[in-house]
């Protein structure tokens, strides 16, 4: 299995629609990649370690595939619609990590 992470990071004038996000992105992506989608989780940064600092990222997504092949074919085609509804709720810019889940 693999994870795709996608890490929005925080910042000064940073803006995050946890509500467009929740009930108009995720159902939309999840539509479009289908079946290949194994799983989702949806982390809202609360607080960082040290108290008083801010939290790095303001949102965390990490989505669970059979396989970098298996996300890749699925998300290809819908790339542009994906990442074209990303000032619909954020205007972070995402970092995407795939890694391989070992636990």
């Amino acid at each position: 299995m693999v994870r795709v992470s996608v890490l929005y990071p925080n910042g000064e004038d940073i803006k995050f629609d946890m509500d467009y996000y929740l009930d108009t992105h995720i159902p939309m992506a999840g539509e479009l990649i289908g079946d290949t989608l194994k799983g989702a989780n949806v982390d809202y940064g609360l607080a960082n370690a040290i108290p008083g600092q801010e939290i790095p990222y303001v949102v965390m997504t990490h989505l669970t595939f059979e396989s970098v092949e298996a996300f890749q074919e699925a998300f290809t085609p819908h790339a542009d619609k994906i990442m074209n509804d990303l000032p619909n709720f954020t205007n972070s810019n995402p970092i995407i990590q795939i890694s391989e889940v070992k636990i």
